[in-house]
């Protein structure tokens, strides 16, 4: 029998909702009883022991301790897989996840297969060196979209395209006959996902539609500011529902009747996938790699990145169009066969056997033992 390949996840885990941890949970839930390959999770921001908690607490300290506990972990975790699955982000998230995965790995001899997460590496790449010089070392650069593709290469980097993956059973398809005014956000509340540009396009929704709702599923930084602009903005029916664990978030697809997001910087966001799933029509500023998951006209609508009247014009359209948004939504549910678990593991353990490290050679001693 053939023994599973061992590999080591290095990404957040849930304590930091985003994408790059909803996938990797995903990932760990999909491996945990597949006979070939044994994964678990390399925290990046593991909890640190007893005596450094209260440390932990303030800002500036919590990431020196959170790296005197993450150093260690890595080189117990490290030592015993055959494959290092490291997720990154881009700029100092690079620094502080990734760099030290790749560094211990490469010291105990473990290929790494860097899983490069942003819409921003146009911009980090040509700005780090670093970047740059790591990812053109590692056993195998892979990216879930096209785009990114493209922005690696544009730096002489080879890298390979696998989906991220979307749970079908979680999120069900649902045929909206009649489509209600009644509108989901699912972006962290972050300056790159300018949920502003969303609220501000609602306040134009709603002047045509007094009943029209919008809830927004998120936490971040812009938490307060977002909440202040609706309220200058005067509007209704805004629900703000914060933080949302991944195993609830599918009611809150299955409620709506239109997915909105507006960021300023993507790549190819989960957000759009589950909406795809759930039989939600799709509006999303044409940024980063949205275009290579969401052909306009086919699988959603597009706006230009921070237009929020052309966001509302593409909103009103639908809520118009009853049969166009089933249409668009219909269509969109059906390019998510690419990105099943079925389809993804293929690729997924294709890549890490094609890096493994070999198994050790005995020695005729042992043979002949």
């Amino acid at each position: 029998m053939t023994p599973r390949l061992r590999v080591a996840i290095v990404a957040p885990s849930l304590d930091i909702l985003g994408g790059q941890s909803v996938q990797a949970a995903a990932m760990l839930a999909r491996w945990e009883d597949d006979p070939a390959v044994e994964a678990w999770l390399v925290p990046v921001n593991p909890s640190p022991p007893a005596w450094l908690a209260r440390a932990a607490r303030t800002k500036y300290v919590r990431t020196f301790v959170t790296q005197l506990t993450y150093w260690p972990l890595l080189w117990r975790e490290l030592a015993r897989a055959d494959v290092v699955h490291a997720f990154s982000a881009a700029y100092t998230s690079f620094l502080l996840a990734p760099v030290p995965a790749i560094v211990v790995a490469t010291c105990l001899g473990r290929p790494v297969l860097l899983n490069y997460h942003s819409g921003e590496a146009a911009d980090h790449l040509g700005r780090s060196r670093i970047a740059r010089l790591l990812l053109g070392r590692v056993a195998a650069n892979v990216v879930p979209s096209r785009f990114l593709v493209d922005v690696f290469r544009g730096f002489r980097l080879p890298a390979e395209a696998i989906a991220n993956v979307v749970d079908r059973e979680r999120f069900a398809y649902r045929d909206r006959e009649r489509i209600a005014p009644r509108i989901l956000s699912t972006r962290n509340l972050e300056p790159n996902y300018n949920v502003a540009c969303t609220l501000r396009a609602f306040a134009r929704i709603q002047a045509r539609h007094p009943g029209a709702t919008l809830t927004v599923v998120g936490a971040g930084s812009q938490a307060g500011a977002l909440q202040q602009l609706a309220h200058e903005l005067e509007l209704r029916g805004v629900s703000f529902a914060g933080r949302v664990a991944p195993a609830d978030m599918a009611r809150y697809y299955a409620a709506a009747d239109v997915y909105v997001q507006t960021p300023a910087v993507d790549n190819m966001p989960l957000s759009v996938l589950e909406a795809f799933a759930s039989g939600l029509p799709v509006v999303s500023t044409d940024t980063g790699g949205v275009s290579a998951i969401l052909t306009p006209e086919v699988h959603g609508l597009l706006a230009p990145p921070g237009d929020d009247a052309a966001v509302a014009a593409c909103v009103l359209r639908l809520l118009d169009r009853p049969d166009l948004a089933r249409r668009l939504a219909a269509a969109a549910y059906r390019t998510t066969d690419a990105f099943t678990w079925d389809v993804v593991r293929e690729r997924w353990l294709s890549a890490y056997a094609r890096i493994a490290r070999p198994a050790p050679v005995p020695h005729a001693a042992e043979e002949r033992a």
